[in-house]
């Protein structure tokens, strides 16, 4: 599992004063969000932990996605993890055997649909994982592997539009069936299982440009 990155949020500065930061591997089927929508009944993020008042998330995973979410009570700090400047990492799981064509048109760019507009996402970093990723099962079985064979790909985005990377592995014909974020940064996973909550008094606000 990464831990490492090689540009932004490179050095953790002394903990800013009365503000807490917290990384949590965010369970599949929970949004990432501490007030619940009106007549919807979904898992939040304030069950996982005694979080203190004014905590909220850095940015967001989907219900159905996985994995490195950043928490913080400083605003401020959101505001800066949140620039395009700073790398988020996904190991993601598709339907079939990806191709090397395939991993190209992610690389260089797709054309996805966001607010019913067309949008040409930026280029990334994208390859294929030369094994399974260690990570904590998912509680959910993801398909039967009788319906064929699976892969598992690394993409690194510096954006992040509306489902984005599911939206991009089907507009090059494969789609998602787990979508984990494993870094942020220099932030990575390390050994979080689903739930996990752990505190980050030495997080930063140092920023390389």
């Amino acid at each position: 599992m990464p831990t490492t990155n090689q540009s932004s949020l490179t050095e953790l500065a002394k903990p800013t004063e009365n503000h807490q930061h917290f990384k949590i591997f965010k369970p599949y089927g929970f949004l990432s969000q501490f007030v619940p929508e009106s007549r919807k009944k979904k898992h939040l993020l304030g069950e996982l932990f005694n979080f203190p008042d004014k905590t909220m998330a850095i940015g967001r995973l989907d219900h159905d996605s996985e994995g490195l979410l950043l928490l913080t009570t400083d605003g401020m700090m959101s505001y800066k993890v949140r620039d395009k400047s700073i790398e988020k990492e996904y190991y993601v799981q598709v339907d079939g055997e990806i191709t090397t064509d395939a991993i190209s048109q992610l690389q260089n760019g797709v054309e996805i649909g966001i607010n019913s507009t067309k949008y040409l996402t930026m280029p990334c970093k994208a390859f294929k994982l030369d094994c399974e990723p260690q990570l904590p099962a998912r509680g959910r079985k993801i398909r039967d592997p009788k319906h064929g064979p699976t892969s598992w790909i690394s993409i690194t985005l510096c954006e992040g539009k509306n489902r984005q990377i599911r939206k991009m592995t089907a507009a090059v014909g494969f789609a998602t069936l787990r979508l984990v974020r494993v870094r942020i940064g220099d932030i990575g996973i390390d050994n979080l299982i689903a739930g996990d909550v752990v505190a980050l008094p030495n997080f930063g606000a140092a920023l390389n440009r």
